[in-house]
Formats: structure tokens, C-alpha cells, sequence
């Protein structure tokens, strides 16, 4: 009964278990016969591998005659008694292939390029220069100006030949494009005499409708990307350059149209010759400037020519000069994107160490004389008053050293970043503004708020050192620094020579770059104004006042930016154009965290200048200079502002947002992109700061703003104020004639004249772009966005890409 009983259950448990588990129990058989099947079929893959293979059925060798239907049937071919191997009796037999395993590897050496093996040389005392006038006309508008330029130039040849000039330039040959065949001259150098090398000149107009012209063009772009020629096949010329004509009527800007197929020729020009453009694109309206903008090119081509001809060749910055680079030359995009092989081999990457003058402490007590396991290159000891010395029995009697050694660290670390060191304590570089305007991009807010166009003006200093180590310089320890001058001292004129040829030698080598406007490049042959703000003090250096005047002499007016912490040197300073003075705090706490004054006696020194400021107002031209940084100097600091402005009452406050420089000790500082303000946060604390003078009346009010260098101008109305509009530019030649004594000042204080004043030079009305609310971007100039920089639904230009809405978009960092 009870076996019974369990028979009876079991089937029930047994369908319970299926009906629970059955998923798994399937998923589990086919699991287990996939992997039998996989071993199995593994297992026999491994035997037929190890086997032998099958030996096939004997087949009879047999021999088959070759025998040509000419042969007698009883006739063998041995009996003929032909010799088919006269050589070798015996057939060769091919050797047996060994096989390697893995890829093949190819070896050989990478030949260099055509441009680089067949680039001509000019020798100036055999070699000509063969000019080549390029023209494509439908009115005929541009065949007469090409045949005005090829008469301008035979004239000028013979004025060269008539003065015995080395010079040798033949006379120059016309093209029509519409006639030639591309591949006589744009595929390479028409063939001539040995001593013949040919310089392209071309001058094209503006169509909007197809043309030869468009043909011309896609030829051009067609040979470059031919992989059968090579990318740069007329290397072998001197230079080219191109002038176009256009209307601004139908075309009003470049980016709309306006000479828009002479800047296409430009760039594949320069592709095609390996960036040899001799002269920056020349650009004329012809129902406006262009007679004088062509003439203007005229002269810098018979410039170029002349240099070519000399065997100066295209000049610094050229292909075959060396191409210098500097560390912003990302400033200036390459329209051409060009490969072109490194005129010399790189070197190896060294770590050249940068010491901060101002960390040395630990290193100081570590002379040769107290320490006979020190270098001779052991640091000397560094008169700060920063920290502590040791009194010492006998005072140091060296003779003194020069600020930078051209063996020095900080003299590799300057040149790098883009500076020309001039003699021992000078420098020179390029503002990035300078580039800026010379391709028609905008000048800097100097040129908003008083006049200075850019490209007209060079930034220097006569001294590299510096008192202050503020935490958003953007040279952050690769510059001395110093309380005391205590170096070998250059004479004035040495320094002015040193960093006017400098300058002029960096302007030359924009000359190549795309998009530099020929009138502009010809105007920056010409300084103007001078910056003396680029890094160090420049009251520093001790005959500042000789080298002032020695500027002034020279027609260029100066704008001179101090820290605030030499009283002495600033109260004997002669009238500059403009006096600038760093208003970094509003308090003796702030200013020591961000400017990191090497004085112990900062906040003294800082108060005697703005005194010293203050009495001299009526004198020169007086601005704070405020920059701000969130973090350090903007939150609640208003009302401190306002007390240095009442205390020292300038004509003119410059309010500004940090640029920050990115390096690293930017960021030991303290320092990174979110102390950077946006905008509109300037634009707020300058509507606080502005109510804040209003309310202690004092006569101050917002007069221009330039969004592109995030800088805002407050102005004293009293002053710089005629009829109800601000009047903020100056008048140069007006402050020279003041210089000079030719004119006397106007204004009287009881029965004396006492001089002559800033409102005496002041200049034109401040134009209606540059006012508060108008962005102060000159409409003559085209704004670029760099990429992912600009608002996101502006336009675009050479170099742009789509812009990026938000904070990232109004966020403007530059240097300024």
C-alpha cells in the first residue's frame, strides 16, 4: 500500500518540477549539446592536422614533343641540332619561395619635395628680374590699369638704369589671362635664359557672374590638389602679388564680396609658390580710393624689387629666412594651409630652467665665497626687501651685471614668448592688436576710446624688471624683478634705435600673411605711437626722460603705464601723451594678494603716486587703470574705488577684465578662467562705480565701452565733454606743436599763463560706435570670431567656425 502511494506521487512531482523549471532545464540542454558539437568539431580540426595526407594514384609520366608543322613526321627535333641554351646547357629552375610570417616591411628614405629641391636661388650680380603683368578684363577697365602699371614700371626701370643702380630688372611682359595657356605660366615658370627669374604681379577685378576669370581660378585650385604635380610647382619664382578691384557700392565689405576673387588668387597663389606673396594684397574701389590704393601698392612692389634685387631676397618671415615664430602666432591663421617641410631640423627639446627671482631666497647664501661646493654659475645674492639677510661685515662692491644675459634662462624663455630683447634691459614685440588691424580686424579700445589705430603703434619698455609679481601677468616669473636698479644701464638713443628696428622688422614679416591689407602694411612703416607698457616698469629705467623725449622729437606720441610704487621717479616724469597708473585694489589687502609687491612699504608708495597724480592732472593726461578680477577685487570693493578716484581725481578710469594667460603659475596663483569676468559683469560693477562718483558729485560718467577687449571708459565731463558730446580722442599733432613751444596754451589763472593743458590737445569727438551701449567696433573693420569663441548665429569668416551661445559665447579673452 505505501509503495503504491509513492508510485501514485511521483509523475505529480516530476510534472511540478518541469512546469516550474522547465526554462532552465532547456536552456541548459541546448547549452550542453552547442558545446559537445563545439568540441567535436574542434577535436577533428585538430586530427586532420596531424594526419598525413592521402597519397593519390600513380600516374604515368609522360612525355609530350613539341613539334612544329613544318617537322617531317621520322624527323626529331635533336637531330637539327638547335641550341636553345647557348649559355647554360641545363633549364634553370626558380628557387624555392621562402615565406616569412606577419607583414612585409618596406624600407627606403622619404625624398624631399620638389619645392625644396628645385626652389631657385637669385644671384643679384648675374641674375634678372623678369616682371610679369597678369590682367583678365571684360570692360576693358582693367587692361588700362594693367598698361598704366607696365608704363609706371619701364619708367622706374630706366630711372634705376639712368642712376647705375645694381639693380637689374628687365622690362615687364603683359597677359591677358582670357589668351594664355595656364600650363605656360601657372603650372610652372615659363622656360628662359638661365639668369631669367620671373616676379608675378596680377591684377584681377570682381565678378559676379562666370567669367574666365572663375575658369582661371579653378585651375589654380585644381593644379594644387593634383596629386601628379607637386602642391607648390611655381616655387621657383621670386614673389607675386595681386591687387584687386572692387565696388563697395555692390559689394560694401570683403566678407560680401568686395575683391573676393583677388583674395581667392591671393591664396592659391600663395599655395601654389609656397607662400612667396612680396607684397600683402592690394584692394581698390573704383568709385572711390582705388587710384591711390594702387599707387600705394605700385611702390611696395618696386620696394619688394628692389630688395629681390639686391639679394635681400623677400625678407624676414619669408620662405628661406629662417621663419621666425613667435609664441602667438596662433594669432595669425594660415589661409593657405600649407605643408611646407621645417626650413631647418628641429632641436631636441631641453628644459631650460626659470627660476623665480623672487623664490631665491634659500639659494642666496650660496656663493662661491661662502660656499666652496657652489658653481661658479651659483646665483649672486639679490637685494629685495621682501625678506630678510644676514648683516654682513662688508657691503658687496660688484660691478653691476646686466638685467638679461643673452645665455640666460629668462632671455630663452622672452625670446620664445615673442619678445626682441634690445641691448640688456629692453624689449620690444608685436601686439596681437597690431596683427589685428593690419588685416582689417579691429584695433584695440586705445583706438575707440582716444585714436591710436594699431597697426600704427609699437609696444616696448625700457625695463624688463619689475617691483610688482601680480598674479595675472601674463609673463608670471620670466621676467626680473627688482626694488632697486642695479644693472649695466643703456644709453637712450641705443634703446630707441634698438626698438624702432625691431619693430619695423616684425611688421615686415606680416608681409606673407594672408589677409593684410596693403595700405595698412604700407602705413605701419611709419610708428606713430609707442605703448610703454609691454612688461616690467618703464619709470624703471633711469633716463626714461631722455628716451621720452627723444620720441617726442620723432613726432610719436607715448602712453606710458606705471605700477604706482615709484613716487620719486614719477614725480620727476616729463608730460607724456598719457600717463597711465594700475589701480589694481581698492585696499592695502587686496592690492598685496593680487599684485604681490616686493616693497614692504606698498601702500605708501601706492598713496604718494595717486597724490602725485592728483597734482599733476592739469598737466598731462591721467587715467586709472583698473583691471578686475572676480575673486581678488570686484565683491563690495565700489566704494574703495571711489575713494581712490576722489583722491586722485584723473581725467579718464579704465575699467577692464582680466586676460588670463593660462600657464601654470597662473594657476599656483590662485588664477583661473573662472576669475575671468563676462561682460555684462564689467558693464554692472562700471554702472555701480559710475552712481557711486555721481553721488559724491563728482563730474564722472560713462563715455565708451569696446566689448571686443572687455573694457569700459569713464570720463570726466567737466573736461572731455563739448555740447553735450564726449570728446575723448587726442589731437597728436596739436600735443606736438604744445611740445615743440610753436603754440602757447590758452587758459590763464589770474593775470599768468600757466602752460598749456590736456583739454589743449584734446582731439574729435568720440564717434557714435565707440559710445556707451554701441559696442565700439569700428564699422570700417570686420569682426572675426574664432572658432567656438563667437555667439552662436553670427557670421563667419576666414578662420571661423560656428560660434557658441551662452557664457562660453560672452566671454571675451584677449590679450589687450
Amino acid at each position: 500500500m505505501h509503495s503504491h502511494s509513492i508510485l501514485w506521487r511521483l509523475p505529480a512531482e516530476l510534472l511540478l518540477i518541469w512546469h516550474t523549471h522547465r526554462t532552465t532545464i532547456l536552456l541548459s540542454v541546448v547549452s550542453l549539446v552547442a558545446i559537445v558539437r563545439l568540441v567535436v568539431y574542434v577535436r577533428g580540426r585538430r586530427e586532420k592536422v596531424s594526419l598525413s595526407p592521402t597519397p593519390s594514384s600513380p600516374v604515368e609520366k609522360v612525355v609530350v614533343e613539341l613539334r612544329p608543322e613544318w617537322l617531317p613526321e621520322n624527323t626529331t627535333i635533336s637531330a637539327l641540332n638547335i641550341d636553345n641554351h647557348t649559355e647554360d646547357p641545363t633549364v634553370a629552375v626558380a628557387p624555392a619561395i621562402k615565406t616569412k610570417k606577419g607583414p612585409k616591411t618596406v624600407k627606403g628614405k622619404k625624398l624631399p619635395t620638389k619645392s625644396k629641391q628645385t626652389q631657385a636661388t637669385f644671384d643679384h650680380t648675374t641674375d634678372k628680374i623678369q616682371p610679369l603683368i597678369f590682367f583678365q578684363s571684360l570692360s576693358g577697365a582693367t587692361e588700362r590699369y594693367a598698361s598704366r602699371l607696365d608704363k609706371e614700371l619701364e619708367s622706374w626701370i630706366s630711372t634705376l638704369e639712368n642712376n647705375e643702380s645694381p639693380v637689374s630688372i628687365l622690362a615687364p611682359q603683359v597677359h591677358d589671362i582670357s589668351y594664355i595657356e595656364y600650363d605656360d605660366f601657372f603650372i610652372s615658370p615659363p622656360k628662359s635664359e638661365p639668369n631669367v627669374k620671373y616676379f608675378y604681379l596680377i591684377l584681377l577685378p570682381t565678378y559676379n557672374i562666370d567669367t574666365v576669370l572663375s575658369i582661371f581660378l579653378e585651375n589654380l585650385q585644381e593644379t594644387h590638389n593634383d596629386f601628379r604635380i607637386d602642391t607648390a610647382p611655381l616655387s621657383d619664382l621670386l614673389g607675386y602679388s595681386v591687387f584687386g578691384f572692387g565696388d563697395k557700392e555692390g559689394w560694401p565689405t570683403e566678407l560680401e564680396g568686395f575683391c573676393s576673387q583677388a583674395k581667392e588668387v591671393d591664396k592659391w597663389m600663395a599655395r601654389l609658390t609656397g607662400r612667396k606673396r612680396a607684397w600683402p594684397l592690394g584692394m581698390g574701389d573704383v568709385k572711390g580710393d582705388v587710384e591711390r590704393r594702387l599707387q600705394e601698392w605700385i611702390q611696395g612692389v618696386q620696394e619688394v624689387m628692389v630688395e629681390i634685387g639686391q639679394g635681400r631676397g623677400l625678407g624676414d618671415g619669408a620662405p628661406g629666412s629662417g621663419d621666425p615664430v613667435e609664441s602667438d602666432e596662433e594669432d595669425v591663421e594660415s589661409a593657405e594651409d600649407i605643408d611646407v617641410e621645417p626650413s631647418q631640423p628641429r632641436r631636441a627639446k631641453t628644459k631650460a630652467r626659470v627660476d623665480d627671482l623672487e623664490d631665491l631666497g634659500s639659494l642666496v647664501s650660496k656663493s662661491p665665497a661662502s660656499d666652496p661646493t657652489a658653481t661658479s654659475g651659483s646665483p649672486i645674492p639679490i637685494d629685495f626687501t621682501t625678506y630678510k639677510s644676514k648683516p654682513k661685515s662688508k657691503p658687496l662692491t660688484q660691478a653691476p651685471k646686466e638685467m638679461v644675459p643673452t645665455t640666460s634662462p629668462t632671455y630663452a624663455s622672452l625670446t620664445k614668448q615673442g619678445y626682441t630683447i634690445v641691448g640688456s634691459h629692453s624689449g620690444v614685440k608685436i601686439c596681437r592688436w597690431t596683427k589685428s588691424a593690419l588685416r582689417g580686424r579691429g584695433s584695440c579700445y586705445k583706438y575707440s576710446f582716444y585714436g591710436i589705430q594699431s597697426h600704427l603703434c609699437m609696444e616696448a619698455t625700457p625695463s624688463l624688471s619689475c617691483s610688482n609679481k601680480c598674479v595675472f601677468c601674463w609673463r608670471h616669473g620670466t621676467n626680473p624683478v627688482g626694488t632697486t636698479w642695479r644693472w649695466i644701464t643703456d644709453a637712450p638713443d641705443l634703446i630707441f634705435d634698438g626698438i624702432t628696428t625691431a619693430h619695423y622688422k616684425k611688421i615686415k614679416m606680416m608681409k606673407g600673411v594672408p589677409g593684410v591689407r596693403s595700405e595698412r602694411f604700407a602705413e605701419a612703416m611709419r610708428i606713430r605711437h609707442c605703448a610703454l607698457s609691454l612688461v616690467g616698469e618703464p619709470i624703471f629705467y633711469p633716463h626714461i626722460n631722455e628716451l621720452l623725449n627723444i620720441m617726442h622729437k620723432q613726432h610719436i606720441s607715448t602712453f606710458l603705464v606705471c605700477n604706482a610704487q615709484h613716487p620719486a621717479q614719477l614725480a620727476s616724469l616729463v608730460p607724456v601723451t598719457q600717463l597711465y597708473v594700475s589701480i589694481d585694489a581698492s585696499n592695502k589687502d587686496s592690492l598685496r594678494k593680487i599684485d604681490r609687491p616686493l616693497h614692504r612699504d606698498f601702500w605708501e608708495r601706492f598713496c604718494a603716486c595717486l597724490d602725485i597724480l592728483k597734482n599733476r592732472r592739469l598737466e598731462q593726461r591721467t587715467v586709472f587703470r583698473l583691471t578686475l578680477v572676480k575673486g581678488f577685487n570686484m565683491a563690495d570693493e565700489v566704494r574703495g574705488y571711489a575713494d581712490l578716484v576722489e583722491r586722485a581725481l584723473p581725467a579718464f578710469v579704465e575699467v577692464k577684465g582680466v586676460t588670463y594667460c593660462g600657464t601654470p603659475a597662473a594657476g599656483s596663483a590662485g588664477l583661473s578662467m573662472q576669475n575671468v569676468p563676462f561682460y555684462e559683469e564689467v558693464a554692472e560693477f562700471v554702472t555701480q562705480l559710475s552712481s557711486e562718483l555721481v553721488s559724491r558729485n563728482l563730474p564722472y560718467g560713462i563715455a565708451a565701452e569696446h566689448r571686443h577687449s572687455c573694457c569700459v571708459l569713464l570720463a570726466d565731463e567737466t573736461r572731455f565733454r563739448r555740447d553735450g558730446r564726449w570728446a575723448t580722442r587726442i589731437d597728436f599733432e596739436r600735443f606736438f606743436e604744445l611740445f615743440e613751444g610753436k603754440v602757447q596754451g590758452t587758459r590763464m589763472e589770474g593775470r599768468e599763463v600757466v602752460g598749456w593743458r590736456p583739454e589743449d590737445y584734446v582731439g574729435e569727438d568720440t564717434p557714435e560706435w565707440a559710445l556707451w551701449g554701441e559696442g565700439g567696433f569700428d564699422p570700417r573693420d570686420t569682426r572675426v570670431w574664432r572658432k567656438g569663441k563667437g555667439p552662436k548665429g553670427e557670421g563667419k569668416g576666414e578662420g571661423e567656425g560656428e560660434g557658441k551661445s551662452g557664457e562660453e559665447g560672452r566671454r571675451e579673452v584677449v590679450e589687450i
